[in-house]
């Protein structure tokens, strides 16, 4: 009996083609979900260069950033903005929000002290916040405290902040002024940026990448804004002024280490306080 064996299957060049596009489109949609999943925040139209709304952040003019600077101190509301999402699953008290005021003081003791704090408290669940919280209580609480135990030192203290919370980030600014006798004012703001989404601290590094801000052309334009606030204040220095002395060259300036940031839903403010370390006034305020 003759058996007729089939033959050998073979598959053509054009299915080979489709089945090796199918694959394709799988094996780049699972990557893509991976790094949406893992940052959580970046859209998939940018991740693939299409764009979808106006880039809010780092296209700001010239004359817009120096109102933005000079518009600084009054963003402090002692308020949270936040968008309309819901994260009383986050909530420490169910019944207050994201940051409310904890410490309300105003008082006068002429000859003693001026004072007016609102001192915020972050209602979050959080080993990491509950950190951010006790260092809110030793910076500026307990200076309060301190300085209504002063007699005859006539200093003036206030503490003020702005909060708010937008793609997913809550981000957090203090400012605290201290003016005692005939020292110098001192200035202190720390910031405070969460991650809601993934329960973490984020860094300017992060925050860079999820408002699509390249991290070579924020180091530039740090560098050049630092560069120019020191000619400036060495300019004032030969007219014989007494000036705070930048170091351009400091590591301080670098992104990894540059620490105090506050950012909105189309602003983001980095922010150089020589104040947290010495008795002065002076910052540099970058804004992108």
């Amino acid at each position: 009996m003759n058996v007729k064996l089939p033959n050998q299957f073979k598959i053509s060049k054009k299915s080979l083609t489709i089945y090796i596009s199918i694959i394709s489109v799988c094996v780049i949609a699972v990557i893509i979900a991976f790094y949406v999943q893992f940052y959580a925040r970046i859209e998939i139209a940018s991740l693939i260069g299409i764009t979808t709304k106006e880039r809010k952040f780092g296209n700001k003019t010239e004359e817009q950033i120096e109102e933005i600077k000079a518009g600084f101190t009054e963003i402090f509301n002692n308020n949270l903005d936040s968008e309309e999402v819901d994260y009383t699953n986050k909530k420490q008290d169910a019944s207050r929000e994201l940051v409310y005021t904890k410490y309300n003081e105003k008082e006068t003791k002429p000859s003693n002290y001026d004072m007016n704090v609102q001192i915020p408290y972050i209602n979050i669940r959080s080993e990491i916040v509950n950190k951010y919280n006790q260092e809110i209580e030793d910076i500026f609480a307990e200076t309060a405290r301190k300085v209504l135990e002063t007699e005859n030192r006539d200093i003036i203290y206030t503490v003020e902040y702005v909060s708010n919370v937008h793609d997913g980030i809550l981000s957090l600014v203090i400012k605290s002024n201290i003016k005692e006798g005939t020292n110098a004012q001192r200035v202190i703001i720390q910031t405070y940026n969460y991650d809601l989404r993934n329960n973490k601290e984020i860094s300017l590094d992060e925050t860079l990448r999820i408002k699509q801000l390249e991290r070579n052309e924020v180091k530039d334009t740090i560098k050049k804004e630092v560069e120019l606030e020191h000619q400036k204040a060495q300019d004032l220095k030969d007219l014989g002024y007494s000036i705070y002395n930048r170091n351009p060259a400091s590591n301080i300036y670098n992104i990894e280490n540059s620490k105090e940031y506050y950012v909105t839903n189309d602003t983001l403010y980095v922010i150089y306080a020589y104040g947290n370390e010495n008795l002065t006034s002076e910052m540099d305020l970058i804004i992108f």
